[in-house]
Order: C-alpha cells, then structure tokens, then sequence
C-alpha cells in the first residue's frame, strides 16, 4: 500500500491536527477525511483542503461532529471545493438514507458497509436500500472493518462477506476499501490488518473488480493522480 486516507477519528472531536500532521508528513501520499463544527469559517476549510483534506465525516453512532440536520448546508458549503460526505450510519435504524442523498450536492459515502449488525442477512430492507442506492451509483461505499459486524468469534468473517460481496456486485465502480486501523473502540480480538487485506481476493475475486477498489476508484474520489 503506497497510498492512505486518514479519518479523523471521533475521540479526537474536530480537533484535526494529529490527522493533518500524519498527511503533511506523506509527501503526497495520503489525504485526509475530517470531522469540523458545522459554522467553521471558510478560510478553515480552504486552509485544510491545501493540507490534504478532501472530506468530512458525520457520524451518527458515536458523535464526536456536526449532526445529521448539518448535512445540507455543510454540503453546499463542501461542494464546489470538490469534497464529499463521509457518514457513519446503521442503515438497518436509518431508513432515511435514500432521501437525505438525493438533496445533497456533493459524493456520498457510506462507511463501514453499512455499519449493520450482519446476523441480519443481505435481504435486510436497510441493506436493500443501500445496495439500490450504490447500484445506482448515487453513493460510495466503503468496504471495512468486516470485525465490527461479525456475529462470528472471528476471521475470516464469514457472514460479513455476504454483504460484501452483494456490494462489489452491486456497482464495483463505487467502492473503496479501508483497514480502519488502528481499530479503536472494538469490543472483539485485535484483527490482523494482513487478514483483513486478503479478504477483499474473497469479496472481489476479479482482478479488475480489485484495482477499481484499491486503486482507480479512491483516484477519483480523494483526488490522487492515476499511477
């Protein structure tokens, strides 16, 4: 892995300096995704896209930024910079997902497939939703952290590559991949970032399906030039 996005993580509030620090010190080499209040001035946001950032994480589940009602006017203020929206959300407890995408003016992406519970199964009406809308190709989602939905003691993550792989079906073209290393707040065993890595070959078995995930489609979406 040669290049990286780092997300502000949501113990460290918007307070985005130690993530801006790592991206400055990667020579062009790693972006970031951010967390802001939703009144930060301007020049701030033009200040930390010169720094490398490229969006902004809303996240529902644990806080730590602007809420869900910020969504729209933060997105007009991200659009023409070129940004996109990074959410956090359950999609099985958000059956809002379709609407709030079709009124925001910038890319969407939907972290941690989902971030569902995956005993609840692919054919989940939340789930069905998401892969409706990332069929249409009206968002990203991004494929990790598989040992945070397990309902399995551990790797390989059987039931979580289910939903994987009805996703990289779904539209291959709008899917990136992340480790979400260093694993904070988890509950299970350490994962293994090697393991993880692997279980995409299992998820995306096709090696141009592979190279969209890991290398064309995060080009496009965090503003790398193509190698």
């Amino acid at each position: 892995l040669q290049r990286a996005v780092i997300v502000q993580p949501s113990v460290y509030g918007t307070d985005n300096r130690r993530t801006l620090d790592a991206v400055a010190a990667s020579d062009g080499d790693f972006r970031a995704v951010v967390v802001v209040d939703p009144d930060i001035a301007d020049n701030e946001l033009d200040t930390m896209h010169r720094e490398g950032a490229r969006a902004v994480r809303v996240n529902s589940l644990h806080g730590g930024g602007p809420g869900l009602e910020m969504l729209t006017p933060l997105a007009r203020r991200l659009a023409h910079r070129g940004w996109h929206l990074q959410l956090l959300v359950d999609v099985s407890h958000f059956e809002s997902l379709a609407a709030i995408v079709a009124r925001l003016p910038v890319p969407v992406v939907i972290d941690h497939m989902g971030h569902m519970d995956a005993g609840l199964g692919v054919e989940h009406p939340g789930f069905q939703v998401l892969l409706e809308e990332l069929s249409a190709g009206r968002v990203w989602v991004k494929l990790s952290a598989a040992y945070r939905l397990t309902r399995q003691a551990g790797y390989p993550y059987d039931d979580v590559g289910v939903l994987a792989r009805a996703l990289v079906t779904a539209n291959p073209a709008r899917l990136v991949w992340g480790s979400d290393w260093p694993h904070p707040r988890i509950h299970t065993s350490m994962p293994n970032d090697g393991d993880l890595l692997g279980l995409l070959a299992d998820w995306a078995p096709d090696e141009e399906h592979r190279r969209r995930i890991l290398v064309d489609n995060p080009a496009s979406l965090y503003d790398f030039s193509l190698p």
